[in-house]
């Protein structure tokens, strides 16, 4: 009997209204969502090659009941905010007959919300799916698959199946250099998920992977999934003049993003290498602008240096920042919300993701609150969206209220269109690039689009914008591409503020009347027996 298989890969559907969807953006640019399904595509390409794969992704497609009469087996799985639609697939599984594998990150950390899928994969897939494999091939049908946190060997990852995605539909795509973060961040699960040791692919590798997209004829905005780019620096330096290279001899048909930590200010060889190879934008997890409260967090590494001249350094070598913040932290001593509009006014980042913080399931802020007995019952169960809906999962230190009233007035402070856009304008005269953004089919399209809906996005948005505009045409025009770019978030984040506002108003409203009641907490003896 030949062995054969055909396999349903299915991308959950994050939740509705979350701070990372940036829809109205999507339109702009005729995508469907912003990032493709990395993962999944990775597990495609670690399957046997003779099997059938068809990938769905629920985010920008239609999953039908063909698609399951079709298959042999479905792959699923993915993040916390996907877990409703990851459950309700299983469901879906389950109805069907259809034997279900699921795996990522959220079923990694919480197996249990999982156990009524066929196989559990946990962990990084790559030296597992064989054993996995090996049992489908032998007729189980059910088992759990676990590899050790932080050991997989990422030089045995294979180039993703880029040629799954309907390339069309996302605004970027990933590529992964690096896995692991060398910092401890009381409240991040990438360290328990991934480690402390940065472990890096081979130059061989991501060059692979960047020819199998630019021969798919992809062009444009390429985003390295890394949660520390600069993790492993040593590393980082030797590939980088690979990369630019490579760019160099295609004629930098790509722009790249990522993620860091601080620290990269204080290295000027580094950034300048970064921006000769044309990276463009990196997100930062500044968190609080507080000192006590990063000491207390575990992220040091943001009190060594001014923050506001890191990023200013950062902005000046021509790649500009997004950021990070959280409100809720046991050392806040009172309000917080002045001093944290001050420091993303005097950094001049316009693009902040400001959430309340969630004790996610396998961190050591977590692990505290239990041992404390401050974590509510049942919020290890919880079907969250992200940061900006969903929060506070423990009991606070300092009033419930007063924490929701902090992060409403940064909210409204920061997505006012004058200030947004202020904050646009100062970038657009600092941003030195060091590239020319090349025009790739529907830039000029986006662009008429964003004309026409700026006025929506709120009162004096459209006024702000071309202000802005205007700035930056005469002071530093190589950045027009770059302040346009973060000019169409706003069509997403303007909107989006003001309806995160308003569910933390009713909150506030239900605690002022007396109608919220917090949830009992969960002791650590509890949760061991758990």
């Amino acid at each position: 009997m030949a062995d054969t298989c055909t396999v349903l890969m299915i991308f959950p559907l994050f939740n509705a209204g979350s701070f990372w969807n940036y829809k109205e953006a999507c339109e702009l640019a005729g995508a469907r969502y912003p990032a493709a399904p990395l993962g999944l595509i990775t597990v495609a390409a670690l399957l046997p090659k003779n099997w059938e794969i068809r990938l769905v992704n629920r985010n920008t497609e239609l999953l039908t009941g063909e698609d399951f009469d079709w298959a042999d087996m479905v792959m699923t799985g993915g993040m916390l905010p996907q877990r409703n639609d990851a459950l309700h697939i299983i469901d879906m599984c389950l109805a069907c007959n259809k034997p279900v594998v699921v795996g990522g990150p959220d079923v990694t950390s919480s197996p249990a919300i999982y156990g009524a899928a066929n196989f559990q994969v946990l962990g990084e897939a790559e030296e597992i799916m064989k054993d996995f494999i090996s049992a489908w091939r032998r007729g189980e049908r059910k088992g759990v698959f676990e590899a050790p946190m932080g050991k997989t060997d990422v030089t045995k990852s294979p180039t993703p199946r880029f040629d799954l995605l309907k390339l069309d539909q996302y605004l970027h795509v990933g590529v992964q250099f690096s896995r692991g973060c060398p910092f401890s961040c009381e409240f991040c699960d990438i360290i328990e998920l991934y480690g402390r040791v940065s472990r890096t692919k081979t130059t061989e590798q991501v060059m692979s992977e960047l020819d199998a997209l630019y021969a798919l004829g992809y062009r444009g905005h390429v985003d390295f999934v890394d949660d520390n780019l600069i993790g492993n620096k040593k590393a980082l330096k030797q590939f980088l003049p690979a990369l630019k290279h490579w760019q160099t001899e295609k004629k930098f048909p790509f722009e790249f993003s990522t993620e860091a930590s601080i620290n990269l200010a204080d290295d000027a060889e580094l950034l300048r290498s970064l921006a000769e190879t044309n990276f463009f934008a990196v997100f930062i997890g500044i968190e609080s602008p507080d000192t006590d409260t990063l000491v207390m967090t575990q992220k040091k590494q943001n009190t060594r240096r001014s923050l506001q001249q890191s990023i200013e350094t950062i902005h000046k070598a021509g790649i500009f920042v997004n950021a990070g913040f959280i409100v809720g932290f046991d050392s806040e001593k009172g309000s917080v919300a002045a001093g944290m509009i001050e420091c993303i006014e005097d950094t001049s980042i316009p693009v902040c993701m400001v959430g309340l913080l969630y004790a996610l399931p396998t961190t050591q802020l977590t692990r505290r609150l239990l041992a404390e007995g401050r974590l509510y019952s049942g919020s290890e169960q919880t079907q969250s969206g992200d940061q900006c809906t969903a929060g506070l999962n423990f009991e606070t230190k300092r009033p419930r209220r007063d924490i929701l009233s902090d992060y409403r007035t940064v909210l409204d402070a920061i997505y006012n269109p004058i200030a947004y856009f202020g904050r646009v304008r100062r970038l657009g005269r600092m941003l030195r690039r060091q590239h020319a953004h090349k025009m790739i089919k529907g830039d000029l399209r986006s662009f008429v689009r964003l004309l026409f809906r700026i006025h929506r996005a709120g009162p004096g948005a459209a006024r702000q914008f071309w202000h802005m505009l205007l700035d930056c045409a005469l002071h530093n025009p190589k950045a027009l591409p770059y302040v346009v770019m973060v000019s169409a978030l706003y069509l997403h984040l303007g909107p989006f503020s003001r309806q995160v506002i308003d569910e933390i108003d009713r909150e506030i409203g239900e605690v002022d009347q007396g109608r919220w009641r917090a949830p009992p907490t969960k002791l650590l003896a509890e949760a061991a027996i758990a």
